[in-house]
């Protein structure tokens, strides 16, 4: 009977002790409640409680990723769109992460939420697309400042997805295809106009110098020559024969 008493006692001691040692790891903290009333956030390590009197919430330290799901915002331009995003937060204090908010990873989804669709909807519909980086501090530094009283620090924020609706997406692509058509033009237009500089300084250069034509002159002949076997009729200019016929004027009124 002693020795049933014993091994009773050494059994409900055992699990005594079992039930009160407890391990929080290192990415972890303990926030400990003795009959209700907080004693504060311990860990890591191993910690002792007392069975009965004592409480413990386990607040796991590490980032979070939160992934904030498609919002239906109209901008300021009345463009409806649909934006998801991702967050990245962390608890910095425990003790406020349980005592100040019920449920902080439920709020900080839901602040994100509500976040988004009101910087979102702030900005036009070409803002939103080109200046998603401004988008995104906007909305960090936001989510920040709401969520320090909870001991959660928000430390970036992603504009994940901008879902465009189907007759937007056309208009935008018959935008980007006429700022490449005016550039086509621009570039074309800028070619020509450099193109006829460079002819009128040609035609400067060979005016300025009456053998230049000849020359000229005597070098497409030898390309057409080379280039074709067929015939090529090609008229002779002026220049070349005029010294002939200023030569024959003076012999010719001799004569007479």
């Amino acid at each position: 009977m002693l020795t049933f008493n014993f091994l009773t006692i050494f059994m409900l001691l055992l699990a005594f002790v079992v039930s009160s040692v407890k391990i929080i790891r290192e990415y972890e903290r303990a926030v400990v409640f003795r009959l209700g009333r907080l004693l504060g956030a311990k860990g890591p390590g191993i910690i002792i409680l007392i069975p009965g009197l004592d409480k413990m919430v386990r607040v796991d330290l590490r980032t979070v990723t939160l992934d904030v799901p498609p919002q239906d915002i109209i901008t300021r331009d009345n463009v409806s769109v649909k934006v998801s995003a991702v967050v990245y937060f962390r608890v910095l204090e425990p003790v406020k992460a349980i005592v100040d908010v019920e449920d902080f990873h439920f709020a900080t989804s839901q602040l994100a939420q509500t976040t988004l669709r009101s910087v979102c909807g702030q900005g036009e519909m070409d803002n939103l697309l080109s200046e998603r980086d401004e988008i995104n501090d906007r909305i960090q530094t936001i989510l920040d400042k709401d969520t320090s009283p909870w001991g959660v620090k928000v430390g970036k924020v992603e504009v994940k997805e901008i879902d465009l609706p189907e007759e937007m997406r056309r208009a935008m692509a018959k935008q980007a295809e006429a700022e490449r058509e005016r550039r086509s033009k621009i570039i074309n237009a800028e070619g020509e106009y450099q193109a006829s500089q460079r002819l009128a300084e040609a035609a400067a250069i060979i005016s300025a110098t009456p053998g230049a034509l000849q020359l000229r002159y005597l070098q497409t002949l030898q390309d057409i020559a080379g280039e074709n076997n067929s015939t090529t009729i090609f008229p002779l200019p002026i220049d070349l024969i005029r010294p002939l016929l200023e030569n024959r004027a003076p012999s010719s009124s001799k004569e007479s």
